[in-house]
């Protein structure tokens, strides 16, 4: 299977920009399994598809706070971080990009004026990077919550 059998045309009025006034309002696609047909549906109609055996699986992660813009201390440019977990005392993996000119060492300065240092890259295509305390331990005043590009 190739990546590219996943794209498909999605028009821009059919994306929510944020939840449903009130949350069981929002929309439910239910596919039947006999034929295929596709009926659209609210959440609040989901108990009327639920028989005797079927398991519900619910996801109650939060989006970390996780995405912070820097500029590099040495040349000004910008670089965008992405926290993916922390890796030890003070430490954590992350993306970046661009990362493939920054150097161990180098400080970089969050728009929130603190600064982070790149320590080096991992085998997998990541950096790890220090992060001072008053960072991590705000990083909702720090960071933002990362969003899909659709997401305007």
């Amino acid at each position: 299977m190739s990546l590219h059998e996943y794209d498909y045309e999605l028009p821009s009025d059919l994306i929510a920009q944020g939840p449903a006034g009130e949350r069981d309002a929002s929309r439910l696609m239910v596919v039947s399994r006999g034929d295929g047909a596709r009926t659209h549906r609210t959440f609040r109609d989901l108990p009327t598809f639920l028989r005797p055996g079927d398991v519900l699986v619910f996801n109650d992660t939060r989006v970390l706070h996780a995405r912070m813009h820097a500029r590099r201390e040495a040349s000004g440019g910008r670089v965008e971080l992405l926290l993916l977990r922390p890796t030890g005392a003070g430490e954590w993996e992350a993306m970046a990009q661009p990362a493939r000119r920054l150097v161990p060492g180098e400080r970089l300065r969050l728009d929130s004026g603190a600064a982070v240092t790149f320590v080096d890259r991992t085998e997998l295509g990541t950096v790890r990077i220090t992060v001072p305390p008053a960072v991590e331990s705000d990083r909702a005043a720090q960071a933002q919550v990362p969003l899909p590009p659709f997401i305007l």
